[in-house]
């Protein structure tokens, strides 16, 4: 045997090189330049959103924005407190209505009826309901609450986003439900634990990083909703009264960037900037959470 030779010259072995201009190299070579190119085209509209947020709501953000009511038409300063009750208000409802519905529904679905019908209907209607246009659920509770009620309020505004809430929290937690292994389930079922002890004891506690994900997505995408909330909460510029019209950020930022007057304007953005960090920092907390769901 010679030293200072590699294995492959020992043996004698063709070495294996790619060559650049081969077809198969240079496909994958194009592939990935127009993957990548197409990435960075994507990223470039919405860096360039979050600069715009950060440049102009941040000159206007101050404290007095979260403790003062918005201004009128030809006052100076002004906030968005109420907006911001508001909106955690409304949010806090369709999460109240949301959870256990749809918590419960994925405990169905995964566990109790699999193969129904009925789980196949629901699964359906679900996913469709995660494409539909937020609006229709604001022209569905308009009807079925504001109209009924006589007047818009806080409580409409909170079942327009619970509709839109619930299939991401049934899908979810039916997904994180699935991820429990099944040797967990049946040892509990070989202690002696009925399949509500089961349930209750071993499953849900397991699957809950993945709820509380699902959960929390939910609840970002119900905070940044606008359409729903024009027809069930409307706006107000007085401090929340839940059996009345209500202010919410989206719609204020709505309300306020088509107004002739500079300082609405700016509070517009400013209010834009709060919302999408509100956003932001709850999409960081689910991927957190989310981790914790890998068995």
């Amino acid at each position: 045997m010679s030293y200072g030779k590699t294995v492959d010259e020992q043996l004698q072995l063709p070495r294996l090189e790619r060559q650049p201009f081969e077809p198969r190299a240079l496909k994958s070579i194009i592939l990935s330049t127009i993957t990548v190119s197409a990435a960075v085209i994507a990223c470039i509209p919405l860096f360039s959103v979050l600069i715009m947020l950060f440049y102009r709501g941040g000159k206007r953000l101050s404290l007095e924005l979260f403790y003062t009511l918005p201004p009128t038409a030809f006052e100076i300063g002004g906030g968005f407190a109420n907006a911001i009750l508001g909106t955690i208000f409304m949010v806090g409802i369709a999460a109240c209505i949301s959870v256990p519905f749809g918590i419960l529904a994925a405990i169905y679905l995964a566990e109790l009826g699999h193969y129904s019908k009925l789980a196949q209907v629901a699964r359906i209607s679900a996913k469709t309901m995660t494409g539909l246009p937020s609006i229709l659920a604001g022209v569905f509770t308009y009807a079925a609450v504001v109209l009924i009620t006589g007047s818009y309020s806080a409580w409409a505004g909170g079942i327009a986003l619970s509709l839109l809430m619930i299939p991401v929290v049934m899908l979810t937690a039916e997904e994180a439900i699935k991820m429990v292994p099944r040797s967990m389930k049946e040892a509990a079922y070989g202690m002696g634990c009925t399949p509500t002890q089961a349930m209750w004891k071993v499953i849900l506690p397991v699957a809950m990083p993945g709820i509380i994900t699902g959960v929390i997505l939910a609840v970002a995408r119900a905070a940044g909703e606008t359409a729903p909330l024009l027809f069930t909460a409307l706006f107000s510029e007085y401090w929340l009264k839940p059996t009345g019209p209500t202010a919410s950020l989206a719609v204020l930022i709505y309300n306020y960037s088509g107004m002739p007057f500079e300082n609405q304007i700016e509070i517009a953005w400013a209010a834009s900037l709060v919302l999408v960090l509100m956003v932001f920092i709850l999409n960081i907390i689910g991927r957190v959470l989310g981790r914790g769901n890998r068995i």
